[in-house]
């Protein structure tokens, strides 16, 4: 439903957006993340016919925006970043002014703006000026507008963006109750968003993707999947640190010391395979003073700051 196909875009010698191709069916929510400046907000204008392409094209619901612009914005419910209206219209005044650039008349208009002042619960603030509403009422407002044509593409860019963390949940339930029906794309720097709505994520860095998967196959690829800690009292840790170094399945242990205790974080050969399990039998035979037993949680923003080259840098530092 959603076919981007080798986009570059350049402004004069700076490339904000460097051979991106991807394709989004039905179905999927596909969250966009990347470090600020990598160009999604660039992508997600050029997926929605507001830049032309340098290079590549679009295609939407079958429709080439370059060639039938008109059909492919038709598919599109579209949320930019900032969610820009008229501040002095009304909620009510702006759907009512979409709904009719929409071609919605009458009794279909009318049907058009509830429904989308409903889902997105507006009806409180809808007869206050949009420009006196607080940042997460006027990011409602344009996702109102998005969804208000019930289109089968929608992109947008930080939905949640100023909203508090009970509109968070309503915007994220929402999302979810469309997405069967429809091809979803979100750019979010919230990582918990995306295991939260999204069924793929896609990192991108300096205008290039570089990782396309679900959220569990990005999790998989955090250098802590499948690791484990386990925290030895000081009489038995000097005991643990030998056995621990040479057990098969550890490819490398770092430790840190407690007042009465040391730390060991074990990594895997193969992330795919679960440590925890031999090492709980193995502490067990041993009789080691074990003060904690744990795997360790994956970190989605680990995984983000390793595949993002502008932080890379800074997390390999940091563990220098």
């Amino acid at each position: 439903m959603i076919e981007l196909n080798g986009l570059v875009k350049r402004f004069g010698s700076l490339t904000a957006v460097d051979g991106i191709s991807l394709h989004v069916e039905k179905g999927e929510v596909l969250g966009f993340l990347g470090p600020n400046g990598a160009g999604k907000s660039t992508t997600m204008k050029m997926a929605t016919g507001y830049l032309t392409p340098s290079e590549g094209s679009v295609r939407v619901c079958g429709h080439d925006m370059a060639s039938a612009p008109l059909e492919a914005r038709a598919a599109i419910g579209y949320l930019p970043e900032g969610a820009p209206a008229y501040g002095e219209m009304t909620p009510h005044q702006f759907l009512i002014f979409n709904a009719r650039a929409r071609g919605f008349r009458g009794d279909q208009r009318k049907s058009a703006v509830a429904t989308a002042v409903s889902r997105t619960q507006l009806t409180k603030v809808l007869d206050q000026p949009i420009q006196t509403l607080s940042k997460g009422f006027q990011r409602r407002v344009g996702l109102a507008a998005a969804i208000l044509h019930n289109p089968p593409v929608l992109i947008m860019d930080e939905p949640t963006d100023g909203l508090d963390p009970n509109q968070k949940f309503a915007v994220r339930r929402l999302i979810a109750s469309m997405a069967k029906e429809k091809a979803i794309i979100i750019s979010t720097h919230i990582l918990e968003e995306v295991d939260a709505v999204c069924t793929r994520a896609v990192i991108i860095d300096n205008g290039k993707v570089v990782a396309d998967g679900t959220p569990a196959q990005l999790m998989a690829r955090s250098r802590y999947h499948n690791a484990v800690i386990v925290e030895i009292g000081n009489a038995h840790a000097e005991d643990a640190a030998s056995v621990l170094r040479t057990l098969a399945g550890v490819d490398r242990v770092s430790e840190a010391r407690e007042a009465a205790s040391r730390r060991f974080t074990l990594f895997p050969t193969d992330a795919s395979e679960l440590l925890i399990e031999n090492i709980s039998t193995l502490v067990r035979e041993k009789q080691w003073d074990v003060r904690g037993l744990y795997a360790e949680e994956v970190r989605m923003d680990e995984v983000f700051r390793t595949l993002t080259t502008s932080d890379a840098t800074a997390a390999e530092g940091d563990q220098a």
